[in-house]
This record gives structure tokens, C-alpha cells and sequence, in this order.
């Protein structure tokens, strides 16, 4: 009968980790611009580096700011405001950053919906005033633009990032429109909800449905959820995640390890 995938993007289609990084560097130095009065362009620098590193561990882009912020004070102790800073290692945030989060969001009195605005105007900025620099800052996984423009199934994106940014990276990057109302975004609910609203259209009825994610968390969600049983589940070995993620999936029989090859080939 066909199938349906639900792609994620950060990730799996997309490596957008250099954009976020900036982006988000961009966006900290406007939320707290006493902090970043007196740093360095080394110590952005370095700040860009490792928020590649702990890039796995981010859910939606807003969190960015927060570890550009965690990195500023583990790096520069005289201006450290964090009682969880001290001592903190880039490694400490991979293991641990589901329970620190919500401490620093506290410490720092912190609003989500203010950080995801802030978030989202910065790269509304960077895009009306460079837009190429903007687009050239992320780039699209190798065969995954083909694997897009030729796939016979029926394609959804799924994605905690904004719905504008995704469109505007497939169009502009990767020459492919993918029509709005199959692009789920930041704002339309969680993943497991949106997966249950796409298997319940009538028009899916009858596909073979498949998840394509970089996050093991988000596949553990969908696990835990019985109305989701009939979902092919896939973590990718080349997106945001760790070699602990990937180990723990290849022990779960619900997970298939994904390769970018078998991907492209797969979505044909």
C-alpha cells in the first residue's frame, strides 16, 4: 500500500549545529549582555566548539542559550552566577543536562517562550541581513537531498525547531518544497501527538509507517506509548546523539540502527 516517514530535521536531514551554535551565541549576548560585555573572541571561539559537542543533548533550539551560558561560566569563574557551574565539564552536561536544566531555567529566572522568541527574532535577523551566510551555515546530509526529491513515500517532517527555518532550508539549500501542512514545527505539539494525528488521517490508512529520529529520548517516548505500536522506530548513527544513545538503541527491540546509505536508499 506505500509508505509514510516522519522525518526528523536537526539531525537527520540537516547538520544545523554550526547555524544553531552562532545563532544561539548571538542570542545569549542579547539575554544577558553584561555577562558577554568582556569576553573575547577566543573564548566565543571556543564556546562555538563545545556547543557542537553538546549538541546531542538539546530537545528544542531555545535550550541553546541556556548551555552557551552554562559553557560562559564554566569557562570564566569571576563572572559564574551558577552554583551547578562549578566544576561542571562538557562531559558533566551530556550525562546530566535532563536534570540541570530546569535548575539553571530557576536560577537565572529564566521564561521559555521568552528565550524561544528571542531565539527565533536572532535568526530572523541573521537571515534578513546575510542570508546567504545564514543558508551556508548549515548543510544538508550527504544523499539526503535526492533521497527528498525522489522518494516515493508519502514524507512529513517532524521537528522541534521552527517550521520557517526547516521550509527555508529545503528551498533554499536543497531546492525542494515540501508543501506547509506536511511540516509539523516548534508549536504544534509533541512528536508522540503529532505521530497519532498522522496515522489516524484517513488517507494514511493502510501505509507503512516509519519515525526517523537522532534522539533516543524521543524514541523512548514513542515507545512508552501503546497507540504507537505500529510504528517502524529508527535512530540515525549520523545526527546529534552519542555512542551511548546508539548502544542503548541497539539493545532495544523496537530501535533499528539507521545508516545514511540504507536511509536514502529506504525513502526511494
Amino acid at each position: 500500500m506505500g509508505h509514510l516517514y516522519a522525518l526528523d530535521f536537526d539531525g537527520v536531514l540537516c547538520d544545523t549545529c554550526g547555524e544553531t551554535a552562532i545563532s544561539a551565541l548571538k542570542a545569549a549576548k542579547l539575554r544577558w549582555p553584561t555577562l558577554f560585555e568582556s569576553v573575547d573572541s577566543a573564548t566565543e571561539d571556543w564556546i562555538v566548539e563545545q556547543m557542537i559537542r553538546v549538541r546531542p543533548v538539546v530537545e528544542t533550539g531555545y535550550e541553546t542559550l541556556l548551555l552557551v551560558r552554562l559553557l560562559l561560566e564554566t569557562r570564566v569563574p569571576s563572572i559564574r552566577k551558577s552554583l551547578v557551574a562549578e566544576g561542571l565539564t562538557v562531559e558533566g552536561i551530556l550525562e546530566s543536562w535532563f536534570e540541570l536544566k530546569p535548575i539553571v531555567m530557576e536560577e537565572w529566572k529564566e521564561n521559555r517562550d521568552d528565550l524561544i522568541h528571542l531565539f527565533g527574532k536572532v535568526r530572523d535577523d541573521w537571515l534578513e541581513k546575510d542570508f546567504t551566510g545564514w543558508i551556508q551555515a548549515n548543510r544538508f546530509y550527504p544523499g539526503v537531498t535526492d533521497a527528498l526529491r525522489f522518494a516515493s513515500s508519502r514524507v512529513y517532517i517532524v521537528t522541534t525547531k521552527q517550521s520557517r527555518f526547516a521550509d527555508a532550508l529545503l528551498r533554499e539549500l536543497a531546492g525542494i518544497t515540501i508543501p506547509p501542512e506536511r511540516i509539523y514545527g516548534l508549536g504544534t505539539g509533541p512528536k508522540v501527538e503529532v505521530l497519532k494525528k498522522l496515522q489516524k488521517m484517513p488517507e494514511h490508512q493502510g501505509l507503512t509507517l516509519h519515525f526517523v529520529e537522532d534522539r533516543f529520548a524521543t524514541l523512548k517516548n514513542v515507545i512508552k506509548e501503546p497507540e504507537l505500536d505500529n510504528w517502524n522506530l529508527y535512530l540515525v548513527d549520523w545526527g546529534f546523539n552519542t555512542q551511548k544513545e546508539r548502544d542503548e538503541a541497539a539493545a532495544d527491540p523496537r530501535v533499528q540502527l539507521l545508516e545514511l546509505s540504507d536511509f536514502s536508499t529506504k525513502l526511494k
